[in-house]
């Protein structure tokens, strides 16, 4: 899903390729700027899909401690009221624990690219759509399941975060050097 693969054709393998940072001192400065572009992309639409699963995580979570704390019983009716004030507080409400480096995204996300289409085909199962309806088993394999795919989205964006760092820094030095002045 976002691994990188060598000789890929997705954007996360091109961004990911060794020899996307390669030579950078020799690259016109325009075909630094597209690179990092590029990444920047990249990272946002990580970013997304790292959140649509962080959400449904949140969720599953929701409910395996309401079953530990013997709140709410499983299978239980709710009113519409009910649910949105509960969504709200569960996505809501507190600050998250595996929360990313806090980095501001110019890009939003493009809504294309296998990575987001795996996170959205994990969040869409209907099997854990319903997690009121899932045997506490089922719950529990649901969760690490989920858990799986966000910590492998979280690194391939630490990755490719760290390939906008190298971009970036790039274009700094090319600035500090003289190489490169702005505009007036």
């Amino acid at each position: 899903m976002t691994e990188y693969l060598a000789g890929g054709r997705r954007r996360v393998d091109r961004v990911l390729a060794p020899e996307f940072l390669e030579g950078l001192d020799a690259l016109p400065l325009d075909e630094v700027r597209v690179r990092r572009a590029d990444a920047d992309q990249e990272e946002a639409d990580l970013s997304y899909a790292r959140r649509l699963l962080q959400g449904r995580i949140d969720l599953l979570r929701a409910e395996r401690e309401a079953r530990l704390e013997g709140g709410t019983p499983a299978r239980q009716p709710r009113s519409d009221a009910e649910v949105v004030d509960a969504l709200s507080t569960i996505l809501g409400g507190e600050r998250r624990r595996d929360r990313g480096l806090g980095r501001h995204l110019g890009a939003g996300p493009t809504r294309v690219g296998e990575h987001r289409r795996e996170a959205e085909r994990a969040v869409a199962d209907v099997a854990s759509s319903d997690a009121r309806a899932l045997s506490d088993e089922e719950l529990a394999d649901a969760l690490d399941h989920l858990v799986a795919i966000e910590a492998k989205v979280s690194r391939t964006r630490h990755d490719v975060q760290s390939v906008v760092d190298t971009l970036t820094e790039e274009i700094a030095r090319r600035y500090m050097a003289g190489e490169i002045t702005v505009s007036p």
